[in-house]
């Protein structure tokens, strides 16, 4: 029977989606059987009581958050340890070393297709999760010469609200505008949603905002919703299990990294405009965004829009950098990719729905778009 002592707070989504992996490869790998403890334990028993209980336990390995406690002295007890979220790095101790840095060019290139020339980082001051993000996310905004602006925080629970939350109003009203925001998480998305709201700075129009870690609770209390990156952390703990089980076996305790992929960003109202001073062209982009299973021929565009055919096209390369036909079959793709990981339905009905009528261009073009194929795509990311 191998026993886990499990230090993490379940209350977060990318938490609990961290732990079902892990409780994942436990059921298909056990027995196994989970320890916790109290997120006070350490602070009010002391560092020998928290050695005392994992050694009269018989505990085999540790996962745990590194908050504002010390985690050092773990390294004593003579097992693995794995530490979810760190403020610094200890060599000794495995970690997630989740690819930051493309969560951050993610965030950057999903900005930049909106056009957007002016981009903001909201991050946690006290994680080096963060600071990697915003290291990502600037790479890619100073390579097409962005304006970037920046600001970190603590995270402003009751404690640090009321002296941080005047400084990041203060940013957030300077920021010129429009502007593309990346936050570091979903919890300081839905700081910065609050505090537009109340100061009357319209999202997405004013500050086109996007969070990480996908957590459905906190995007949708906030109006409008909060647009987030998926990161495949199921997976990341169904991995640390396995590296974990590995190291129980054989005795070693030489530490590991487990990376969490950035998957694809799951867009909601906090995201829907674009950058775009032609209002004509403006007006037509935001059409086939809210019409996009509609038939959406070219001709009826540029009939909506007032203009000859010939000079909608002209004019939508002018202001997107794309055609209109590349357009809407990349926001059909994306709407059948949705669908794909969200629904049971085949190919065929989302083809038939998104008004196509031939299943086999749909899967041709959604492989050319994506780089894989539906099944695969629904297969890779249903989970997330």
């Amino acid at each position: 029977m191998i026993k886990i002592l499990v230090l993490i707070d379940s209350s977060s989504e990318f938490n609990r989606r961290f732990l079902t992996g892990l409780l994942d490869y436990a059921n298909e790998n056990g027995p196994w059987q989970f320890y916790r403890l109290p997120h006070y334990f350490l602070t009010s028993n002391g560092e020998k009581s928290l050695i005392n209980r994992v050694k009269e336990w018989e505990i085999d390995a540790i996962i745990s958050q590194w908050g504002s406690e010390n985690l050092d002295f773990l390294e004593k007890l003579g097992i693995p340890v794995f530490i979810q979220s760190y403020k610094s790095i200890n060599p000794n101790f495995s970690k997630i070393a989740g690819d930051y840095r493309k969560v951050g060019r993610m965030a950057a290139e999903f900005f930049i297709k909106k056009l957007y020339r002016n981009f903001a980082y909201y991050g946690n001051k006290n994680y080096y999760w963060s600071k990697a993000r915003s290291e990502g996310f600037r790479e890619v905004v100073e390579k097409v010469d962005g304006n970037y602006f920046e600001f970190e925080s603590e995270a402003l629970n009751a404690y640090y609200w009321g002296r941080t939350h005047s400084a990041l109003q203060k940013w957030l009203l300077s920021l010129p505008k429009p502007i593309a925001l990346m936050a570091c998480d979903d919890y300081f998305a839905l700081q910065v949603s609050e505090i537009c709201k109340i100061n009357g700075i319209d999202i997405p129009n004013e500050i086109l905002l996007l969070g990480v870690d996908n957590d459905e609770l906190i995007c949708n209390l906030s109006h409008p919703s909060i647009s987030s990156i998926v990161t495949d952390d199921r997976q990341g703990g169904y991995e640390t299990g396995k590296m974990l089980h590995e190291r129980i076996i054989t005795k070693q305790r030489a530490p590991f990294d487990i990376i969490i992929d950035a998957l694809r960003i799951e867009q909601r109202m906090s995201t829907e405009s674009y950058n775009i001073n032609d209002q004509s062209i403006k007006k037509i982009v935001e059409y086939i965004e809210n019409h996009v299973t509609s038939p959406l021929a070219v001709d009826d565009l540029a009939f909506i829009a007032h203009m000859s055919r010939r000079k909608l096209e002209l004019k939508f390369k002018a202001a997107t950098g794309n055609t209109i036909h590349r357009f809407i079959t990349d926001k059909k793709v994306n709407w059948i990719a949705s669908q794909l990981i969200s629904t049971d339905k085949s190919l065929l009905d989302l083809a038939l729905e998104a008004g196509y009528n031939d299943v086999r261009s749909v899967y041709r073009i959604f492989k050319e778009t994506m780089d894989i194929t539906p099944q695969n795509y629904r297969k890779k990311y249903s989970k997330s």
